[in-house]
């Protein structure tokens, strides 16, 4: 189950450092006031009506938009503040301490010497627990 969560949660980070570093381009197609047609990556198709280029007023028009990606990828450390930094190494630790499980019970009798065996009660009574 651990493996699989770790699988899940990989793919999902390098999906999303894929998509910030991408540019995306949308173009939009406007007629009458209307979206008629989004595309990605591409030229959006038209309606179908004559944009007229002499015209001042046509009813059609293109936008379209860049979303720049991101081009650098690598923060350094040294950019934090001083807060920072201490904010984000007292949280790294104290997560890493929810993981760490201490089985060993603290025994409070390992200074103590138990009193010698002089004869064996049980034996000598014949005295046995079944």
């Amino acid at each position: 189950m651990k493996q699989i969560f770790h699988q899940i949660v990989s793919s999902v980070m390098a999906v999303l450092l894929l998509a910030s570093t991408v540019s995306w381009t949308v173009d939009k197609h406007i007629c009458m006031g209307r979206v008629m047609d989004i595309s990605l990556f591409s030229h959006a198709d038209d309606c179908g009506m004559d944009m007229d280029m002499d015209m001042e007023k046509s009813c059609c028009a293109d936008e379209s938009f860049t979303i720049q990606g991101q081009d650098d990828l690598k923060i350094s450390f040294e950019n934090f503040s001083l807060d920072q930094q201490v904010f984000l190494v007292s949280f790294v630790h104290t997560y890493f301490q929810l993981f760490e499980f201490n089985f060993e019970e603290p025994s409070s009798f390992c200074e103590y010497n138990p009193p010698p065996l002089i004869r064996d009660v049980q034996v000598l009574d014949q005295t046995f627990l079944i």
